[in-house]
């Protein structure tokens, strides 16, 4: 009877769709995991092909290359090294599975299928894949370890099936997707379902960025004690050896490497580091480049970029007009003076102005209003995306969530570019990163030690400069209350007398949910940006464009 076990937990970062990178980054695992001692090596979710998948995964040449790549790793094990767990797409039947295979002694010992699939918020996958039958535990070297996949987990079946079939271990391989206090909902979950199996549980995440999703890691290990055996590191590749001892009738993972979770403003911001970093790296763009205005938007998502990329691979673009104050320019220079990054000053003073001349027999006997303020907006986006497309620099927008839920933005002009890295960021959280940021340099942070954001952009009211002494809060309510009666209406989906009763004025609340619902066509039309909280604006909060619906009538 084996009564000694050393399990490595492989965190990861795949690239959806690298099938060959993937695999080499297993195999590099695999022979880290060998020189640690250990029997076998645990991947998360659909580690061959990158998760998630979406529609790819359909693709029949895309499914011949990853079970080509699983024999190949198959074969592999034949040399007396760990065996493996690795998740893959598996097809059976004619049905396409999102499964994990034991590979070991050279050939695939088991499969296992992923019984609850989910399809809700950000996830599709009753779209790609058949549900697989409520599984039982795979035998390894004497064990019978029980192998649910991420959302295998989320309701008692599937757990108290491997336990009442003889599971001994439960091993989870996840794609687990970051958001804000997370951590502890995954630790919650995993003791219910230590206290309905009486089982020790392997938690393994991936890590990474995939488009708008972040995966943060944080695998770990409970002890049926609920005992915390182990904790990996949050946004970070890491292999760690947890070693196994049977104890009793049971087993007991041995104290291991225990680094403490990411929490807070801190967890944020790593999430936006990470999602952009792997956005632009897996994109293979040389680096960004973003208008400064002087506001705080731009000097975060500056500041975020040079933390991702390094300062070299930031260029920032201070565009000046007629409106723009002297405190404006010597704010974006400060900002981009303290990260070390390039700024360019390029006017759309011309710009404008022919655009007046164009457009002046049309506009006869009107009076300026938002037309010429976007015309600007827009002038810059053409302005940025010119300097996009003759370097390869992806446009970085600058946008945050309370712009974009009441559609203070300009289609085609501030909300032009390929990614933003503050769009599931409200503008309350936007000030506290940057205070925050001002204060703590995040662990591999590519960026300068000390303050990076001035304390003259936190401190001054914001303005988008485009009519004479604008301030924001001429069109929007204070933002604390924008952002609360915001949170209300998005991740809580509450009713309209129920924000009211919080303290909010009624007409207030009414036209901040107006203007949430018309401004959907602009959504749909804006950039992936980094997902933090538990509903953002694309795969999660799915509202139709055209809507006669109001709560608040």
């Amino acid at each position: 009877m084996t009564d000694r076990l050393a399990i490595a937990l492989a965190q990861l970062n795949p690239t959806v769709g690298d099938i060959e990178g993937n695999a080499a980054k297993i195999r590099a695992a695999r022979a880290e995991a060998a020189t640690l001692g250990a029997d076998l090596v645990v991947y998360s979710e659909l580690m061959l092909i990158g998760y998630p998948p979406e529609d790819l995964v359909l693709k029949p040449a895309f499914q011949d290359d990853a079970e080509a790549a699983v024999k190949a790793l198959a074969g592999e094990t034949a040399d007396g090294g760990p065996a493996m767990l690795v998740g893959t797409p598996w097809r059976d039947d004619g049905r396409l599975h999102n499964a994990v295979v034991l590979l070991d002694a050279g050939e695939v010992a088991a499969v296992r299928l992923k019984n609850d699939l989910p399809n809700y918020g950000v996830f599709d996958e009753k779209r790609v894949f058949a549900a697989g039958p409520l599984p039982g535990p795979v035998n390894f070297r004497g064990v019978r370890l029980g192998v649910p996949i991420c959302e295998d987990i989320w309701t008692p079946d599937v757990a108290e099936c491997l336990a009442e079939t003889g599971a001994e271990i439960i091993v989870v391989p996840n794609g687990s997707p970051f958001e804000a206090d997370k951590t502890d909902q995954r630790l919650n979950l995993t003791v219910a379902r230590i206290n309905e199996t009486g089982l020790p549980f392997i938690y393994l995440n991936q890590v990474g960025g995939q488009d708008e999703l972040v995966f943060d890691g944080g695998s770990f290990v409970l002890n049926t004690d609920h005992g915390l055996a182990a904790h990996l590191p949050m946004f970070e590749e890491a292999v760690r050896l947890t070693v196994w001892r049977r104890d009793g009738d049971g087993w007991r993972c041995e104290a291991a490497e225990r680094t403490e979770p990411t929490s807070g403003l801190e967890a944020i911001y790593q999430a936006m580091v990470l999602g952009l970093r792997d956005y632009v790296n897996k994109n293979r763009f040389p680096g960004v480049v973003l208008g400064m205005s002087g506001g705080i938007d731009s000097a975060l998502s500056a500041a975020v970029a040079v933390d991702a990329l390094g300062p070299e691979r930031v260029w920032c673009v201070m565009m000046p007009s007629k409106y723009t104050s002297r405190s404006s320019l010597d704010d974006a220079a400060e900002a981009a003076g303290l990260l070390g990054a390039r700024l360019d000053t390029v006017s759309i003073a011309p710009a404008v102005d022919a655009f007046d001349a164009m457009l002046a027999d049309v506009f006869k006997g009107r009076d300026a209003d938002i037309t010429e303020e976007n015309i600007q907006s827009r002038a810059r986006g053409m302005a940025l995306m010119a300097v996009s497309n003759k370097f390869g620099h992806m446009l970085l927008t600058t946008g945050n969530k309370s712009e974009m839920s009441v559609g203070y933005a300009t289609i085609y002009g501030d909300m032009a570019g390929g990614y933003s890295v503050l769009k599931d960021i409200y503008k309350t959280t936007v000030f506290n990163l940057s205070s925050w940021r001002n204060q703590r340099k995040p662990a591999g942070a590519l960026g300068p030690d000390g303050r990076v954001v001035p304390e003259n952009i936190i401190t001054k009211p914001p303005s988008a400069e485009l009519r004479p002494d604008q301030k924001d809060a001429d069109s929007l309510p204070p933002y604390d209350a924008l952002d609360d009666i915001l949170e209300c209406l998005v991740e809580k989906e509450m009713a309209f007398e129920a924000i009211v009763g919080r303290g909010h004025d009624a007409d207030t609340v009414k036209r901040i949910e107006h203007l949430l619902y018309v401004a959907e066509y602009k959504r749909r039309q804006a950039p992936p940006g980094v997902k933090v909280t538990s509903r953002n604006f694309g795969r999660d909060r799915r509202y139709p464009i055209t809507n006669a619906f109001r709560d608040a009538r």
